[in-house]
């Protein structure tokens, strides 16, 4: 069966590879210098908004592979996992 093209995620954002794309594209565009002034603000303000998405993402991800313990036969099973107090800002 194909792989299916990464969805939307909730709230209508996209999913975390179309916004790292669309994060990349935008980087991309910042750094050939021909965007004006009021371009390069606007395209920053969606990259940070991407950016702080991704994040968010990553987060999350890492918070559910922390869920996952390994017995002693091989299996996979799910844990109790607290978040870390000392990473928020």
């Amino acid at each position: 069966m194909p792989k299916a093209a990464p969805q939307s995620e909730q709230d209508g954002e996209p999913a975390f590879e179309d916004a790292l794309r669309q994060l990349e594209s935008i980087v991309e565009a910042m750094e050939s210098d021909d965007l004006p002034l009021d371009q390069l603000l606007k395209r920053f303000e969606e990259g940070t908004r991407l950016a702080q998405l991704c994040q968010n993402r990553l987060s999350t991800a890492e918070i559910r592979i922390r869920k996952l313990e390994e017995t002693l036969g091989g299996t996979l099973v799910a844990k109790p996992a607290a978040l870390d107090s000392g990473d928020a800002a």
